[in-house]
């Protein structure tokens, strides 16, 4: 182990031209990031397209894809790149085989057949890819399957004039197959397909403990990277980054750090696959673009998820930036390793093949935060720095930090160089307003800022000199939504000199009937330089307003939260987690409840008006329709970041009463863990609730 790990420092850091990071695993020499797929070099830089899975379900129709296929044209998508209109499963007839063996599209879905469908894609100067499982047809299992067919169904798609091929594992699983032996088989029919047809393999493996159940390692997504490079161009390192309608954050993050484990199987020809892009399916445009940062720097294939039809200015800018696509097709292939500890704010550094590096600062957690780190921890030396941002286009110049105001849930990018002739444009950062105190309690750091009616908050915006020359009398404007009032606290220094810092603070008041929901606070941050006369810099948060307090017997799941989440699906009031049935445990069924899966958090502004809580806890009884896996979780009650209630380890053979004090409660969070083996199966129930305040 220890031998191993050494290895992968070196590996890494070689990568990088950087001190080892903190971050690496252990690596087997199995996987060598300079030798592509059986040396077919059919992609040196990460493919990038759509898909039809995430954007139209189970059921893609030769009208869709070819709208698609027109609307990739017509938005200037093909021109920045996303050539592959990839048709994924269900595409085959019921009965997948014809009586000769061959697979057989819909013809519901496909009335011309598939042939005539890659002839339009091809018309438009895009390229197209299909879909298949490597193990065999089972009814009910999967939708298709090759397996005992895989040299046929090669050849059918190199006949088809297919350029890519999915192969997925539903059925692989299914069958309990090695991964392994058939992947490699079908990639050796793929190469050898009777048209000599070059067409990209993607190995979808997405069979991942604990999410999928008990899995070997050698089944699993994550073992994918110790043989994959040498058979395929792509392969899925994680399980899938969400369902259809709902790719949360939360797992783009999960799916982001497992890719990350294996940086030295990636190189020109062959990529680690986090899994498909997912505007506006269930994330914020903030949320979106971390993901297509990450993503960026990952080295992976940029493969949309979405209806890009139906995508508005803001993903469709986002998905064509041609900065961060430079980033991710970057002939180099090198991809990002963390420097430093991982944590709620977190520096990743990616070398570029004409050694800038491209630098992101990425902000986990629920409130804004300015971040940091310095040109030399990765891996530049010098005095004088160009900074440039890649989603906003802003050249600066830093004499050694690199630092950005980056939101809750956001991450900068930045492409960074040692800094020649004249003195450019100081790298200030504006801060984004937070808020760092309500009434006297001081805001825990990287809590969601929260606030309501007849609140006294303080607001602080931080300003940052980090260039090669001081900046004179640094001002912030707070602008706050009509009927709040700001008032400023201290005067503002007349000078910021290089790598200082200084703190303006406002006292905000919130009206007694300020509407809930969320509100937003400008500050207006300038600054003059020489030479450069007067600049200005603006930044907002979102600050949520609480909904009014509960007043008296109250069923808390008929009250307004202020958030919810759940690991999978939705939070669902008096129901199981996804509204198919009512909650029930033990064969007791509850007219009153939140039905959730872990792991999960719903919060609710209690304004210290509340003084008991009950509720019964446990696993609601659909898991029993599920399967014998999974379906244990943890319950806790926290007031104001305090344990108040701990249920300990609950399975589907129990349920746990609760009884909990609220006195001077203002925030509650009602928490769901996973119990420490992933979430799979894990439906949990809140069931009554009955707070009296």
């Amino acid at each position: 182990m220890k031998r191993h790990l050494t290895a992968l420092l070196a590996l890494v850091a070689g990568l990088l031209a950087l001190p080892a990071p903190a971050y690496a695993s252990p690596a087997a020499a199995t996987a060598t990031a300079g030798t592509p797929a059986s040396g077919q070099v059919l992609s040196p830089t990460p493919y990038m397209g759509w898909n039809t899975y995430y954007a139209f379900g189970g059921d893609p129709t030769e009208a869709e894809i070819k709208s698609t296929a027109d609307f990739l044209v017509s938005s200037g998508l093909r021109d920045a790149g996303y050539q592959y209109v990839w048709i994924d499963g269900n595409w085959a007839a019921p009965t997948p085989r014809s009586a000769a063996g061959d697979l057989t599209p819909n013809p519901a879905q496909f009335p011309n057949g598939l042939k005539p469908l890659v002839d339009y894609i091809h018309s438009k100067g895009l390229k197209a890819g299909i879909y298949t499982d490597a193990g065999p047809y089972i009814p009910g299992k999967c939708g298709l399957g090759s397996h005992g067919y895989y040299q046929r169904d090669a050849d059918q798609f190199a006949a088809w004039k297919f350029d890519a091929v999915k192969v997925d594992y539903l059925c692989g699983i299914a069958a309990d197959l090695d991964p392994k032996t058939v992947y490699t088989e079908f990639a050796q029919a793929l190469r050898n397909n009777a048209s000599k047809r070059p067409m990209i393999f993607n190995l979808c493996n997405p069979v991942t403990s604990p999410d999928w159940g008990n899995y070997p390692e050698e089944q699993q997504s994550t073992y994918s990277w110790s043989y994959a490079p040498k058979i395929a161009q792509s392969w899925r390192t994680y399980t899938d980054v969400g369902f259809v309608d709902e790719i949360k954050f939360k797992d783009v993050l999960r799916n982001y750090d497992a890719n990350a484990r294996h940086p030295e199987a990636a190189g020109p020809g062959h990529f680690n696959d986090p899994d498909y892009l997912g505007p506006e399916h269930g994330m914020s445009d903030e949320e979106f673009r971390t993901q297509m940062t990450l993503w960026s720097v990952a080295a992976a294939p940029l493969i949309i998820g979405s209806d890009v039809t139906k995508l508005g200015k803001t993903s469709l800018s986002t998905l064509s930036d041609p900065d961060v696509l430079a980033i991710n097709q970057d002939p180099a292939v090198v991809q990002a390793v963390r420097v430093g500890p991982a944590g709620t704010t977190e520096t990743w550094v990616k070398r570029l093949a004409n050694g800038d590096r491209a630098v992101v600062l990425l902000n986990r957690g629920d409130s804004p935060a300015t971040l940091t780190t310095k040109a030399s921890s990765v891996g530049l030396s010098g005095h004088r720095f160009t900074l440039k941002n890649a989603w906003t286009d802003e050249i600066t110049e830093s004499a050694g930090t690199i630092s950005a105001a980056v939101p809750a849930h956001g991450a900068a990018l930045f492409r960074v160089r040692p800094a020649t002739g004249k003195l450019g444009l100081p790298h200030v950062v504006a801060g984004l307003p937070q808020v760092t105190k309500v009434g006297s309690d001081t805001v825990p750091a990287g809590s969601a800022p929260l606030v309501a009616g007849g609140d006294q908050a303080q607001i602080e915006v931080t300003v940052r000199n980090d260039g090669t020359q001081p900046v004179l009398t640094p001002q912030v404007e707070l602008a706050v939504p009509a009927g709040w009032t700001a008032r400023p606290l201290g005067n503002a220094p007349k000078l910021l000199g290089i790598n200082n810092s200084a703190t303006l603070a406002y006292t905000v008041t919130l009206p007694a009937d300020a509407a809930p929901g969320n509100a937003t606070v400008t500050a207006g941050t300038s600054y003059t330089v020489v030479g450069k006369g007067r600049l200005r810099q603006e930044t907002a948060t979102a600050i949520v307003v609480a909904p009014a307090a509960p007043h008296g017997d109250t069923v808390l799941s008929h009250h307004k939260w202020i958030s919810a989440t759940s690991g999978w699906m939705s939070p669902t009031v008096d129901n199981s987690v996804g509204g198919w049935s009512p909650i029930s445990m033990l064969g007791q069924v509850y007219p009153t409840g939140i039905g959730v899966a872990s792991p999960s958090t719903v919060r609710y502004y209690l304004g210290d008006q509340c003084s008991r809580l009950t509720a019964t806890v446990g696993i609601d009884d659909a898991v029993r329709n599920v399967g014998p896996e999974g379906g244990t979780s943890t319950f806790q009650v926290i007031g104001d970041g305090k344990v108040l209630y701990d249920s300990g380890v609950v399975t589907r053979d129990d349920v746990h009463q609760a009884d909990v004090d609220l006195t001077g409660v203002r925030v509650l969070d009602l928490v769901v863990g996973d119990a420490g083996d992933g979430g799979y199966n894990d439906r949990a129930n809140w069931a009554g609730l009955d707070a009296t305040c």
